[in-house]
């Protein structure tokens, strides 16, 4: 039961929090700050979910093949290389370091 417990409880934290956003003045969602961090946040969350997901294993700093996965998709970025082939290098060089037993 406190499972039920938890998921109702979140269903109702999520609904306040988009109402309260609902709630605030247009005045102050004008303001030019607010507008910077409403459009730096998503892509702040994003950035350390998946550093989170890549790089941490609970409390412990893990450098695996996703690692090198990420690494490999950075260099390809800094070449300006098309997006789609971004992710390609990123898979290729860790489906590699993953087949070598890394």
């Amino acid at each position: 039961m406190n499972t039920w417990i938890a998921i109702g409880a979140t269903a109702v934290g999520c609904y306040l929090a988009k109402y309260l956003g609902l709630l605030a003045p247009s005045g102050l969602l004008e303001l030019p700050l607010v507008k910077r961090l409403a459009t730096l946040l998503p892509v702040a969350l994003l950035a350390a979910l998946t550093a989170q997901q890549t790089f941490g294993d609970g409390s412990h700093l893990l450098l695996d093949a996703k690692a090198a996965g990420v690494a490999a998709a950075a260099v390809a970025l800094v070449l300006r290389a098309p997006f789609l082939l971004v992710i390609a290098v990123a898979v290729a060089v860790t489906a590699g370091v993953r087949a070598l037993g890394g």
